[in-house]
């Protein structure tokens, strides 16, 4: 099972990598800190995914560093596809999200998967994909279009949420 986490990190950058961009310096030392980790309570690290916010810097007496505290997020390359959503269920043209249409006694609730909202899913398929860099054949070489190369998450998981308990986590609370 695979959980998308947020962290919050107080990050040391040394004096030498001042001339780099900040973020770039932030993603390397958080990368060496906890890609392919074992954190407790949360699990594998895969790779960093976002900076999603940036506090301001500090300079401690008699360390020639700076000590940014950052929020960050783990992994967001998952996908479930509409078959695997909960049934029966319909995309919402106009509201752009899909619906799930549970049915009770009293009849149809339309149940919105908003983005952006926390779910729970189960993990069918996972996918990694070598995306080092390459040079470029012969024949690219000698090709004077200027093709953009296809970006490709080099980690992706296929999930589902079309059993009981799995949603989003807003449908299964209590009031």
């Amino acid at each position: 099972m695979f959980v998308l986490v947020e962290m919050v990190d107080t990050v040391r950058i040394p004096p030498w990598q001042f001339e780099r961009k900040l973020n770039d310096s932030i993603a390397e030392e958080l990368n060496k800190k906890l890609a392919n980790k074992v954190v407790y309570n949360v699990g594998l690290c895969i790779c960093l995914f976002d900076i999603t916010k940036l506090e301001d810097a500090y300079v401690f007496p008699g360390d020639g560093a700076s000590h940014t505290k950052v929020s960050l997020g783990f992994f967001d390359d998952i996908l479930i596809p509409p078959e695997s959503l909960q049934q029966p269920a319909k995309f919402d043209d106009t509201e752009q999200v899909w619906v799930w249409e549970y049915e009770t006694e009293e009849g149809a609730h339309d149940l919105y998967m908003d983005t952006g909202e926390e779910i729970r899913f189960r993990v069918v398929d996972e996918s990694f994909v070598d995306t080092s860099p390459t040079g470029p054949s012969s024949a690219e070489a000698t090709s004077s279009s200027e093709e953009l190369p296809k970006k490709e998450a080099p980690y992706t998981l296929v999930g589902s949420i079309s059993e009981p308990g799995l949603g989003l986590l807003s449908w299964w609370t209590s009031s």
